[in-house]
């Protein structure tokens, strides 16, 4: 091969690994940068700290990888850092998308903003299972899209629900039981227990009579459901609770933001918004 074509196809191949390396850097920070301005622009508009916790799976570095993400104990560090820079005179705006986490982290943050003194407002563009339906009931008012879902907080040991393990009590005669087994049931017990007073003790913060903290507490505390059921808007309404369905339109343009990994999408469809008045056809439709 001709010296001068090698060198030529070596440095070009060190191009495109440069290019494979910073574009998707690039493309990150123009992300970041996108986002802070719609946070801004959010905070401004309802006068409040506006506060995200959004838990998507991302392309990260020129290799593409992704991980899934759930609430762990650097996420309620930053949060708790986040409320301590906010003016206690001044409301929070918790935006929150997230299959739940760890239970320690998301009881953290529940609390902290249970305890802040302004208008806390928690909203669910697309759902906040487990802990982040923790967090949820730490709010003043819970805003949720008419078709968002929360989830139980019943605690989990590991992959086993704490409350079907405790019925094993009902199912096995006290010398059918092995130590282990023991060991789990006790410390399910406990741990339904300290759930229960948890979500209790954050309604009674927020205000709400005790009839409806231990209704609450009851319904989503003690393994009543499976640990992945969808509570609807009008579910989680039958409880007492204080929803709306006023999600501000920045919001859904800010989980724009927060895109999946890329790849063929198995979701397609014209992104614009459709108007039929009357009988005339929609924006975009054709004879």
């Amino acid at each position: 091969m001709d010296p001068t074509g090698a060198i030529w196809i070596n440095q070009l191949f060190w191009l495109i690994f440069l290019l494979l390396l910073v574009l998707p850097m690039v493309k990150a920070q123009t992300l970041e940068w996108s986002r802070e301005r719609l946070i801004r622009a959010i905070e401004e508009k309802r006068k409040s700290r506006v506060i995200t916790m959004i838990h998507r799976q991302e392309t990260r570095s020129f290799l593409g990888f992704f991980m899934m993400r759930f609430i762990t104990i650097e996420d309620s560090e930053q949060v708790l850092r986040a409320i301590r820079m906010t003016p206690k005179d001044l409301p929070i705006d918790f935006i929150v998308h997230t299959p739940g986490g760890l239970a320690l982290a998301a009881t953290q943050i529940a609390q902290a903003l249970a305890d802040h003194k302004a208008p806390v407002r928690v909203i669910v563009p697309h759902y906040a299972m487990s802990g982040g339906t923790l967090i949820a009931l730490a709010a003043d008012e819970i805003i949720m899209d008419e078709h968002a879902v929360l989830g139980p907080v019943d605690p989990q040991l590991g992959q086993e629900p704490a409350a079907s393990i405790v019925k094993i009590k009902e199912l096995k005669k006290p010398e059918e039981i092995d130590d282990s087994t023991w060991i789990k049931i006790d410390v399910s017990e406990k741990a339904l227990k300290q759930m229960f007073e948890n979500v209790k003790t954050l309604l009674l913060k927020k205000g709400y009579s005790e009839e409806v903290a231990n209704k609450v507490a009851e319904e989503l505390s003690t393994g009543k459901y499976t640990h992945d059921y969808p509570l609807t808007v009008e579910h989680i309404q039958s409880l007492g609770l204080k929803v709306s369905t006023d999600v501000p339109e920045e919001v859904y343009a800010l989980m724009d933001l927060y895109p999946q990994p890329a790849g063929t999408p198995s979701v397609q469809y014209i992104p614009v918004p459709y108007q039929r008045p009357g009988n005339s056809q929609p924006t975009g439709s054709k004879n």
